[in-house]
C-alpha cells in the first residue's frame, strides 16, 4: 500500500510539471548568457538576443538615425528608442532583415527559427488562439494591462520589446513582442508576435526591426 501511494504521488507530480523545463544556459560571442528552455521537442532561448557581433566576431552596424534606418539595404541593429541603458538587458536588440539573413546571429549549434519551427511550437501549445498566453511573461511589470491569459507555463518569458518600422519609428514597447522567422527570400519575410490584449501567437509579413529568439539545431 505504501509503495502504491508513493507511485501515485510521483505520477501526480509528473502530470503537474510545467510544459517548459529549464535547460542549460547559452552564451553568445560577446559573453552574454541566456537561459534556455525545453518546449516539446525543441530547445529555445528564454530571453531575447542582444549580441552586437556576428558569431564570427565581426561587429554589426548600429543604426540610430531614422533616415539611415529607412535607407538601409544592408544589415543593422538598434536598441528601442536608441536607449541601450534602459532596454538592452531587458528587451534585447532589434535587428533588421538583412542582419537576420546573414544567418550569423545565433551561437554555434543554434539558429533563427523558420516558420515551420514556429508552427511546431504553436501547435504544441494548443494552436494560434492560445499559444501566446503560454509564452508571455505573467503580470504587468513589463506588459501593459490586462496581459490577457498570460501564464508563461513554458518558461519562454516573452516580453513586449516592441519593434521599429521601416521609417525608423519605434512602436509597441509594453504592448507587443515580435520575433523574426528566417526565410529564403525577402518576399517571404515573416515575423511572429504576441500582444497585451490577446492570447494568440500570430504571423505577420513585414521587414522592420524585431527581436530574435534562437532555437537549438536538431
Amino acid at each position: 500500500m505504501k509503495i502504491k501511494k508513493i507511485t501515485l504521488f510521483v505520477l501526480i507530480l509528473f502530470c503537474m510539471r510545467p510544459v517548459g523545463l529549464k535547460a542549460q544556459t547559452l552564451k553568445d560571442i560577446e559573453g552574454n548568457v541566456y537561459p534556455t528552455v525545453n518546449i516539446g521537442t525543441q530547445v529555445w532561448m528564454a530571453e531575447n538576443l542582444k549580441t552586437t557581433k556576428y558569431n564570427d566576431g565581426m561587429a554589426m552596424p548600429l543604426v540610430s538615425d531614422n533616415n539611415a534606418w529607412e535607407a538601409l539595404k544592408t544589415p543593422g541593429y538598434c536598441w528601442y528608442n536608441n536607449d541601450a541603458a534602459a532596454n538592452k538587458n531587458r528587451f534585447g536588440a532589434l535587428y533588421n532583415w538583412y542582419t537576420v539573413n546573414t544567418k550569423k546571429l545565433c551561437p554555434a549549434g543554434w539558429h533563427v527559427p523558420n516558420d515551420k519551427e514556429w508552427t511546431t511550437l504553436r501547435t504544441y501549445l494548443g494552436g494560434e488562439e492560445i499559444a501566446g498566453g503560454k509564452l508571455k511573461e505573467t503580470g504587468t511589470t513589463h506588459w501593459t494591462s490586462p496581459n490577457t491569459d498570460a501564464t508563461n507555463q513554458t518558461g519562454f518569458t516573452a516580453l513586449p520589446g516592441g519593434g521599429r518600422r521601416s521609417n525608423g519609428e519605434f512602436f509597441g514597447l509594453g504592448t507587443q513582442g515580435f520575433f523574426w522567422s528566417i526565410a529564403e527570400e525577402m518576399s517571404d519575410t515573416m515575423h511572429w508576435g504576441v500582444g497585451y490584449n490577446h492570447s494568440g501567437l500570430n504571423t505577420y509579413e513585414d521587414s522592420n526591426g524585431f527581436s530574435i529568439r534562437c532555437v537549438k539545431d536538431n
